[in-house]
C-alpha cells in the first residue's frame, strides 16, 4: 500500500481565494479586496472569505462561499459572522431548492435551466443541510 501524499491546506486556501476573486470580478459585485486567508474553512469543501466593502474600503462587506459547493456570497448586513453567513445561506438555498422541486423560477435567485432542476434541486438541498449542519457544531467554531 502506498501513502498518500499529504494535503495541502495553504494551496487549496490559495486556490478557493482566487475562485472568490474571479466570482467578484466575472459577477460585477460590489465587494474590494478578498481577505488573505478564509474566515473559517474546512478543506477540502468549504471556505467563508470576508471581502471588502467597495463604498467602504477596509470594512467587510460580504462573506463569500466557495468549494464544493456553489459559489454565493451574503451581505455582512444579513450575517455578522462566517457562522451566521453558513445559516444564512443554508436558509436561501433550501428555500430555492423547493422552488426548483416544485418547479417555479425563485423570486430572487436562479441556478440552472428548468430542465436541470430535477438533479439540481436535490443537489442544493444536500448543500444546504451541510452547511446548516456546519453552523450547528460547535467543535468546527473554536471560542472567541
Amino acid at each position: 500500500m502506498t501513502d498518500l501524499p499529504e494535503f495541502d491546506d495553504r494551496s487549496w486556501c490559495a486556490e478557493r481565494r482566487v475562485e472568490v476573486a474571479h466570482y467578484i470580478q466575472t459577477e460585477a459585485l460590489p465587494f474590494g479586496r478578498v481577505s488573505e486567508e478564509p474566515s473559517w474553512f474546512v478543506a477540502p469543501y468549504i471556505s467563508i472569505w470576508s471581502v471588502e466593502d467597495a463604498i467602504k474600503p477596509g470594512w467587510p462587506g460580504a462573506w463569500v462561499i466557495c468549494g464544493d459547493l456553489p459559489t454565493d456570497f451574503v451581505r455582512t448586513s444579513a450575517a455578522a459572522s462566517a457562522r451566521d453567513a453558513l445559516r444564512e445561506l443554508a436558509r436561501r438555498w433550501l428555500e430555492v431548492s423547493e422552488s426548483m422541486a416544485r418547479g417555479e423560477m425563485h423570486a430572487e435567485y436562479s441556478i440552472g435551466t428548468p430542465d436541470d432542476w430535477p438533479m439540481l434541486s436535490p443537489i442544493l438541498r444536500s448543500r444546504a443541510e451541510l452547511l446548516d449542519a456546519c453552523a450547528d457544531d460547535a467543535e468546527l467554531w473554536p471560542e472567541v
